[in-house]
């Protein structure tokens, strides 16, 4: 039996004398699809980042690819909910992607061949070669997340972590970036934070809601559908 790339046991987080999260259980196992919804303020972000090993926790027990969060920075891509950055700073987005391979690299090691290679998959995956060029202080929201999971991409992850990719644009690429990541479903484990409850059941393979407690939903295997929505028990936030 392979073992999970995530694992979380009892974990509990404390943040400003608050508790965020508290005795979450939880396994990620290889191929799956997350969906993780709840409530502002519910510890989604939080858990992204003690999986990524940004912040610590209080209590229980974490493993991500069996060893300590933040130990295998070259098998994890993250597309985090916003990019905070100088608007008139001259990066295009061939550039912001091109970090995707520092995960990759030694300290002050050149770009080769290969980089170049696979930044050019990845924005071909990510269907955005016409704005390679562009300063990314030019992107409308929707591009600019689109570049963040080619920058994720380029770095070869095997897990995939999405905080809220389609927040605050407009439905037409929202739709685009979701069938984007269904087509990465196929080759990555990825785990995906939404409100979009009533769009990503027919994405993921399982779904649970994030308040302070979690609550894991598995899918209804009857069912024809990817996943059956359990009536009563996931709020639409």
């Amino acid at each position: 039996m392979k073992q999970p790339l995530i694992e979380c046991d009892r974990l509990s987080v404390d943040l400003g004398g608050v508790r965020v999260l508290d005795g979450v259980t939880l396994s990620v196992g290889d191929g799956d699809f997350l969906g993780l919804v709840g409530p502002n303020g519910g510890g989604k972000t939080t858990l992204l980042r003690v999986i990524l090993g940004l912040e610590r926790f209080s209590a229980g027990r974490v493993r991500v690819f069996g060893g300590l969060p933040g130990s295998s920075p070259g098998r994890i891509g993250y597309v985090p909910q916003r990019l905070f950055f100088d608007r008139e700073f001259p990066i295009s987005v061939r550039d912001l992607v091109m970090m995707g391979r520092l995960s990759k690299k030694k300290l002050f090691q050149h770009y080769n061949r290969l980089d170049r290679e696979l930044v050019d998959e990845a924005i071909h995956q990510a269907g955005i070669e016409r704005l390679v060029e562009r300063r990314i202080g030019d992107l409308s929201g929707g591009e600019l997340q689109r570049t963040l999971i080619a920058r994720a991409l380029a770095g070869e992850p095997e897990l995939l972590l999405l905080d809220e990719p389609t927040a605050s644009i407009d439905p037409q690429m929202k739709t685009t970036i979701y069938d984007l990541i269904e087509r990465l479903k196929e080759r990555l484990t990825i785990v995906l934070v939404t409100h979009d409850t009533a769009i990503i059941s027919r994405y993921v393979t399982k779904i649970a809601t994030l308040n302070g407690t979690l609550e894991l939903h598995q899918p209804d295997s009857t069912s024809c559908r990817p996943f059956e929505w359990l009536p009563g028990k996931i709020p639409l936030y």
